[in-house]
C-alpha cells in the first residue's frame, strides 16, 4: 500500500500542523499493510525569526520526505496565498504520473484539502482529509467585507468540491461537527483531536530557574485570530505585580507592540519562537499558562492545540474562549478558568478563581496522549481502503 500524504508544515517546523503530521506519519509508518508513505510538505517557514534548516529529501526506512523551498513569507493573506501557489505547484508536479493507493490531506486553511482533492479526481484514488479549521467560517470575521465578498465564493466552491470528493473526513474540534452535519450530511466524520506530544509527558522534571516575579506566560501565533493586543495590555497593568512573558510572532505583533509603548507598559516582555525543548522549559518556570482567541463568533467551534501542550504541565490556565473550548476546559481541565474573550472586567474575576499551584492531570494525559490519537487517526485512515 502505497500513500501520499500532503500537509504544508512538517517537522522540523515549529506550529501545529507540523507536530500533528509528523506524530500521524509516525504511526501510519508502523501499519505493516503499509509499504511506502511519500510526504510532500515545505521546508520550515512558520516563523522568520525561527528558521531551521532540513533536507530536501530525507529517507527513512518506508517513508520518503520531499521537502519544497517556497522562500520566507510573512503572515499576511497576500503572503501565504503566494506561498501555497507555489506548493501547490511543486505538488503538482512531483505527483504528475505517479500512482497512490490513497491520499491523505491535513489542511488548516482549506487550500490543502483541495489540492488532495485535484490528485484524487486526477489519479481516481480515495481520499481522506483532515481539517483543522473551517476557514470559509473564519474569513468573513477576518477579512475586510470588500475582498470577503470577492473571494468567498469561490472558496465555498473549493471548500463543496474538496468534501465531496473525499472519502471520509476527520475533524480535530467536536464543535465542527455541526457545521459539517448540516452542511455535507452524506458525509462520514470522525474526530481525532490534537493531542500532548512524548516531549511534554516526558519533561517532569525540567530544571528551571524561578523569577523574582510570578509569570504569566502565552506561547504561541500572534495573529489577528488571538487579539493580544484587546486583553494583554489591561491585564498587565491590573496586574503590575506580575511579569508577562509572550512567546511568539505574526500578523498582529505590531498592535501588541504598540499597545504596550501607547500605555507605557513595563511588564510585558515579547521573546522570538523558540525551540521546543527551550519552551518546554518556560512553560515550567511559569506561574500561570495564557490562552486567548478574538472574539469571533466562528471561534466558538475551535479547539486549540495550545490546550493539551499547556494542560499536560499541570500548570493554572487563564483561557479566554467561548464556545467549544470553554465547553472542552470546563469539562477536562482542573484548575482551569475561562473568561469571556477580550472582557478585561472577566478576566481580572477569572483570575481570581485560579489555584496558584500545580495540578496533576494524569486522567487527562492518558486520554489525549498524541501517540494514541495518532494511531487511532492513523488505522481509520486505513481503514477506508476497500
Amino acid at each position: 500500500m502505497k500513500i501520499l500524504v500532503l500537509s504544508f508544515y512538517f517537522q522540523p517546523d515549529l506550529c501545529a500542523g507540523s507536530f500533528r503530521n509528523t506524530a500521524f506519519v509516525n504511526s501510519l509508518k508502523k501499519i505493516k499493510k503499509v509499504k511506502h508513505i511519500d510526504v510532500v510538505s515545505t521546508m520550515p517557514n512558520r516563523y522568520n525569526a525561527y528558521i531551521r534548516t532540513a533536507p530536501k529529501i530525507e529517507i527513512d526506512n518506508k517513508v520518503t520526505i520531499n521537502r519544497y523551498n517556497i522562500g520566507v513569507h510573512d503572515s499576511g493573506m497576500l503572503d501565504q496565498s503566494v506561498s501555497f501557489i507555489k506548493f501547490a505547484y511543486a505538488v503538482l508536479k512531483y505527483t504528475n504520473g505517479k500512482k497512490y493507493d490513497l491520499i491523505y490531506a491535513s489542511s488548516s486553511r482549506l487550500m490543502t484539502g483541495f489540492l488532495g482533492a485535484l490528485i484524487s479526481k486526477k489519479m481516481r484514488s480515495p481520499l481522506y482529509v483532515d481539517i483543522r479549521d473551517i476557514f470559509t467560517d473564519i474569513i468573513k470575521e477576518l477579512l475586510p467585507k470588500p475582498i470577503c465578498l470577492l473571494i468567498y465564493p469561490p472558496l465555498k466552491m473549493a471548500e463543496k468540491f474538496t468534501i465531496n470528493q473525499s472519502n471520509k473526513i476527520n475533524i480535530v474540534s467536536g464543535g465542527f461537527k455541526n457545521y459539517f452535519e448540516k452542511n455535507f450530511k452524506q458525509k462520514n466524520l470522525s474526530i481525532f483531536p490534537n493531542g500532548i506530544d512524548d516531549e511534554f509527558i516526558k519533561e517532569t522534571k525540567v530544571k528551571t530557574t524561578k523569577s523574582l516575579k510570578r509569570v504569566i506566560l502565552y506561547a504561541g501565533n500572534i495573529g489577528e485570530g488571538q487579539g493580544l493586543e484587546k486583553i494583554l495590555p489591561d491585564l498587565s497593568l491590573y496586574l503590575k505585580e506580575w511579569n508577562f512573558k509572550v512567546i511568539g510572532a505574526g500578523g498582529a505583533l505590531h498592535k501588541l507592540s504598540s499597545e504596550i509603548i501607547k500605555k507605557q507598559i513595563k511588564n510585558i516582555n515579547l521573546i522570538s519562537p523558540i525551540s521546543r525543548q527551550e519552551l518546554i522549559k518556560k512553560y515550567f518556570e511559569a506561574d500561570i499558562l495564557f490562552l486567548h482567541l478574538n472574539s469571533y463568533v466562528s471561534f466558538e467551534k475551535v479547539l486549540p492545540s495550545k490546550i493539551f501542550e499547556y494542560a499536560a504541565t499541570g500548570k493554572p490556565i487563564l483561557a479566554g474562549v467561548n464556545g467549544f473550548s470553554k465547553h472542552f476546559i470546563n469539562k477536562e481541565i482542573v484548575n482551569a478558568i475561562c473568561f469571556e474573550p477580550c472582557n478585561i472586567e472577566d478576566a481580572i474575576k477569572s483570575f481570581g478563581k485560579l489555584k496558584l499551584k500545580n495540578t496533576p492531570r494524569k486522567k487527562f494525559i492518558k486520554k489525549y496522549s498524541r501517540n494514541k490519537q495518532m494511531e487511532l487517526l492513523a488505522k481509520d485512515v486505513i481503514s477506508t481502503i476497500k
